[in-house]
């Protein structure tokens, strides 16, 4: 039996940005990369649409005019469906599937979407419909109508398509029930990480498609770890032990951010970024050849303060140089602007050696080589600094076992009491 693919869905993006905003200013590149989380998902851009507003139409968040010009657009190339760059109330989006008689979503929608489609293990799917769950349950009653006569396509994949069929009550049990097995999925984290506390840690943070897959990969030497140049391509925590001059790291890849990353999504994987929460270092992986790198850092740093992870030790490494036009102007300047930033070249090869370097350095940093002093009966407390601690020498004295060990100094005085 041949299978015919579903029909590519044919897709104008709106933008509308408050005048005088940042986002207006960046009203390009955001259009750019909303392109991008279209292409993604499987669909095909075929026209823009723009306005800056002064202030937002509750009804419509456009203008009663734009609604007009779009509908015309929307006609003369057969769209499918519409999806705004900003965040639409249930309200909106009904009101204007009303004028436009075709399905309108928002940036948040297709990110959740395309999470759906990305997601391999069954956390990462249980994260994922949770967040769809939350961030569909107040717009239900207008994704009912859809339902009744469309299966498939952008935005109505994966488990939030047979949720969406279910009423209110039984949408708000599911999200409970979620939640709590996502707490189980926590407290199992935790008794792992306390299994392996021992080893020096960092975790691999960025912007979605900066290269964090691939610098695992190099790091590792693994030919396996999957990496694709496409928006959020890898969902799915991937943990690997290596070895830097005798320094043992164990590096955690983790899930991208992007602009306007769903407040539900960012919730819902708290559970996967646990792993960067317990991390000695963070290793922030930037894409050197992006135009807005600069704005990219700021959007991370911006989603790790959320998570309240922006206290953590961070080492910037500068991706993607073999892209620059000017690789030796470019490192010369990030080195004015940052902490000793790592630039690297994960196709050519070059940097390794340095990142290797910086990153076994923040790893000693982060967990100096203290010594603590403990009664030889006190097995407990020993066992303690086996299991919390790197221990690289231990002496018998007539004052009790003095431990050289590698830890966090307050957590040394904690365990001496």
């Amino acid at each position: 039996m041949i299978e015919v693919a579903p029909p590519v869905e044919r897709v104008i993006l709106v933008a509308a940005p408050r005048k005088g905003s940042r986002d207006a200013e960046q009203l390009t590149e955001h259009l750019d990369e909303l392109a991008r989380l279209v292409d993604t998902a499987g669909g095909l851009v075929v026209g823009r649409l723009t306005q800056q507003v002064a202030t937002r139409n509750p009804a419509t968040l456009i203008g009663e005019g734009k609604v007009e010009e779009l509908l015309a657009l929307v006609t003369a190339e057969s769209a499918t469906i519409v999806i705004f760059d900003e965040e639409l109330a249930p309200v909106q989006g009904a009101n204007l599937e009303k004028a436009l008689k075709i399905r309108v979503m928002d940036r948040a929608e297709i990110i959740l979407d395309i999470f759906s489609t990305r997601a391999r293990s069954a956390e990462a799917r249980l994260q994922v419909e949770l967040a769809q769950l939350q961030y569909l349950l107040p717009r239900l009653a207008r994704m009912w109508t859809h339902l009744s006569r469309i299966r498939g396509g952008i935005g109505l994949r994966g488990p939030g398509e047979t949720q969406l069929e279910t009423d209110r009550r039984m949408i708000r049990k599911k999200i409970q029930h979620h939640r709590e097995r996502l707490l189980d999925v926590e407290r199992h984290r935790e008794t792992v990480r306390a299994g392996r506390q021992g080893m020096l840690s960092a975790s691999l943070v960025g912007y979605t498609n900066a290269g964090k897959s691939s610098i695992l990969k190099v790091l590792t030497g693994e030919k396996e770890i999957f990496v694709e140049d496409r928006l959020f391509a890898t969902l799915d925590t991937l943990t690997r032990e290596i070895d830097l001059s005798g320094v043992k790291v164990r590096v955690t890849d983790t899930v991208g951010f992007i602009r306007k990353l769903p407040h539900h999504l960012v919730a819902s994987f708290r559970a996967t970024l646990e792993e960067a929460r317990e991390a000695d270092v963070l290793l922030h992986v930037v894409d050197a050849s992006h135009p807005e790198w600069e704005d990219h850092i700021q959007v991370v740093e911006s989603v790790l303060a959320e998570l309240e992870l922006n206290d953590r030790p961070v080492l910037l490494v500068f991706n993607k140089s073999d892209l620059l036009a000017d690789p030796a102007s470019f490192e010369e300047r990030v080195m004015a602007l940052y902490d000793r930033p790592v630039v690297v070249n994960t196709v050519r090869g070059t940097g390794l050696d340095a990142l290797k370097a910086a990153l076994a350095e923040r790893a000693r940093e982060a967990r100096p080589t203290v010594r603590v002093v403990l009664p030889a009966s006190d097995g407990k407390r020993i066992a303690e600094v086996y299991r919390v601690g790197e221990v690289v020498g231990r002496e018998e004295t007539e004052g009790g076992v003095v431990l050289t060990v590698r830890m966090e100094e307050w957590r040394a005085r904690q365990l001496e009491g």
